[in-house]
């Protein structure tokens, strides 16, 4: 696996000028000339790169799926994320390709955004769940890609600071633009979360916890063809709970009906939900209900 270590290396694998910046950089995707077939296989970024690509050609591979890269949409990578390319890409020469900003981790050093960067969930998204934006969200934008990029062209002791301040309102507003597909793709986000509560009964009725023990944020994620973060963001859009939060609701709902109708002791409650051992069943539900199961079967009595 080829490792990309910076964005001049980058640069040259896109048949790019050098960088004006050796942290930060702004490229039209409209000027790429990709080179190296041989690298795009499997390589894997030391930086992070934002993108707003337009008529782009070509399959992408993320894990074990293919996702095609041919409409217009904004995608974000964390270092360290592994793709690869069945065949280089084909970039569109049109004026309205789209840009790409690349950005060292540390052109973040002594920033709040050092830390800030990390909660944004869109980082661990898969490519199939890129954002899509309106006509007006993409002008917003494209406008703090050029923004940046004009910065790069004055580079001082003021630079880092407002190139990082456009970086965070970039973050900001593309926060926003996913809350807003998500609630613009409610129609199909519902029947994930359909399919997730049924999935969730039969994990529950059948021997998945015997062999998989308690239900898990990634096993149901990639039932559902979803990275995680974003089955986590999107339960958090509807439900207010993350991913964790509802499988955990979930669970002690289950556990009351147990112990609500059955006479199953609470060791084999216990068991029958997934945990492997019956004092972590004991204090997750006391955490949950501010009562032991005991006490809440003593209602039923």
């Amino acid at each position: 696996m080829k490792i990309i270590n910076s964005i001049s290396e980058k640069h040259h694998m896109l048949s790019l000028r050098e960088p004006l910046h050796p942290l930060v950089s702004v490229v039209r995707i409209a000027d790429i000339r990709v080179a190296d077939d041989a690298v795009w296989q499997h390589f894997s970024l030391n930086f992070y790169c934002i993108s707003l690509k337009r008529n782009v050609a070509g399959k992408m591979k993320y894990g074990q799926k293919y996702y095609d890269y041919d409409k217009g949409i904004m995608t974000f990578v964390a270092p360290n994320q592994v793709f690869s390319f069945d065949s280089p890409p084909v970039y569109d020469t049109g004026p309205s390709a789209g840009y790409a900003l690349f950005f060292h981790p540390d052109f973040l050093y002594r920033h709040p955004m050092v830390s800030k960067i990390k909660n944004y969930g869109f980082f661990s998204y898969a490519l199939n769940e890129a954002l899509h934006l309106s006509e007006k969200e993409e002008i917003d934008i494209e406008d703090i890609f050029l923004k940046i990029d004009e910065q790069l062209h004055h580079i001082d002791k003021h630079t880092q600071d407002i190139v990082l301040s456009q970086i965070d309102l970039l973050l900001n507003l593309s926060n926003r633009f996913y809350g807003r597909q998500f609630i613009t793709r409610k129609m199909v986000n519902h029947d994930v979360l359909a399919k997730m509560e049924q999935l969730l009964e039969t994990y529950f009725a059948g021997e998945e916890t015997s062999k998989n023990g308690l239900p898990s944020v990634e096993y149901f994620a990639g039932q559902l063809n979803l990275s995680p973060h974003y089955l986590s963001d999107l339960l958090r859009s509807f439900t207010g709970q993350s991913a964790q939060q509802h499988l955990q609701s979930k669970l002690i709902n289950k556990a009351k009906e147990y112990l609500s109708v059955t006479n199953l002791s609470v060791a084999e409650i216990a068991y029958n939900l997934g945990f492997e051992y019956p004092q972590s069943f004991n204090k997750l539900f006391k955490k949950k209900t501010s009562q032991s199961p005991l006490q809440f079967r003593q209602k039923f009595k």
